[in-house]
């Protein structure tokens, strides 16, 4: 089962007085090659974002600032994780949805993706992602 596979990832982090920094190093602290990254912020109190799987895509999801809720669904099992360190990330293989909640107030949510944006790599119907997810 996919479940299973998702992680939180710990990023490098480098504390100074004058403020910490966290670094990200593709192949190194992440487990694949980093094709885009994109991020959500002024997400409206009590909308959601994701709502989808991908086929072959992977991510890792970073609270740069604030927090959320990551709802992780592998057609067998959920699992819901908050977010809320900037220097840890969520790693979600492929064939896992994902439902985004309970932004803070200005969060940002950091996506590294392992692959360019395809329309045809979503899931974006669960009854589909379901049918897929358990071979039906």
């Amino acid at each position: 089962m996919m479940l299973a596979q998702c992680r939180i990832i710990e990023f490098p982090k480098i504390q100074d007085r004058r403020g910490n920094l966290t670094f990200i190093e593709e192949n190194r602290h992440v487990p694949f090659e980093i094709k885009r990254v994109y991020y959500l912020y002024d997400v409206p109190g009590g909308e959601s974002r994701g709502g989808h799987a991908h086929k072959q895509l992977q991510q890792v999801l970073i609270a740069v600032s604030g927090s959320f809720d990551v709802v992780l669904d592998d057609g067998f099992s959920r699992e819901k994780i908050t977010l809320n360190r900037p220097w840890q990330g969520l790693y979600i293989p492929q064939m896992v949805w994902r439902e985004i909640e309970n932004f803070s107030s200005g969060a940002v949510c950091l996506v590294l993706a392992s692959e360019f944006y395809d329309e045809e790599d979503y899931y974006r119907n669960y009854a589909n992602f379901l049918r897929a997810a358990r071979g039906t």
